[in-house]
């Protein structure tokens, strides 16, 4: 498969840099629970994190929909929840990608039934033509066109993650 660079790494760190001061700016005295997608947020989430200004905790849920596809399956699986307590708090969902809208609305039923008090997303690319469930991104970096994409924690089975850069899979 070849691969073209779509988001070069220099425009990305820009727009994770907007991203952070957006979200220090919004929750000034407050403590947010910051909670990666794994896997495909983690490169994305390390470097908001870190420029994030206010003080936040860290979780993680680990959920997917594809597999070895370039299509969600269309079911939501968990492997790993969250661990820190959400009611009464703050939660700001830290996703690669939203394209279908499955695996958000499906985490924001469950951490809302848990009791938080707010829920926002805070995603890196945004594929609006794919939604299937309407869903609101507060903090969003790029909306990018139909096709598949990979790098920066984005895979196609497993592969291309590490690859700095967003690259259109061809």
């Amino acid at each position: 498969m070849g691969k073209e660079i779509l988001i070069p790494r220099d425009k990305i760190l820009r727009r994770v840099k907007e991203l952070a001061d957006e979200i220090s700016l919004d929750y000034t005295g407050k403590e947010p629970i910051l909670v990666g997608i794994l896997k495909g947020s983690v490169f994305f989430y390390a470097d908001l994190v870190r420029e994030i200004k206010i003080p936040v905790k860290l979780d993680f849920i680990r959920a997917f929909s594809y597999g070895a596809e370039t299509c969600s399956s269309g079911s939501v699986k968990f492997t790993k929840t969250v661990e820190l307590p959400v009611r009464d708090k703050d939660i700001i969902i830290v996703e690669d990608i939203v394209d279908t809208g499955l695996t958000l609305s499906k985490i924001r039923e469950m951490l809302m039934d848990e009791g938080a008090r707010s829920f926002r997303i805070c995603a890196l690319i945004d594929k609006p033509e794919r939604r299937e469930r309407a869903v609101s991104i507060d903090y969003c970096g790029f909306e990018v066109p139909e096709g598949f994409i990979v790098g920066y924690g984005l895979d196609y089975d497993e592969k291309y993650r590490n690859l700095p850069e967003i690259y259109l899979l061809k």
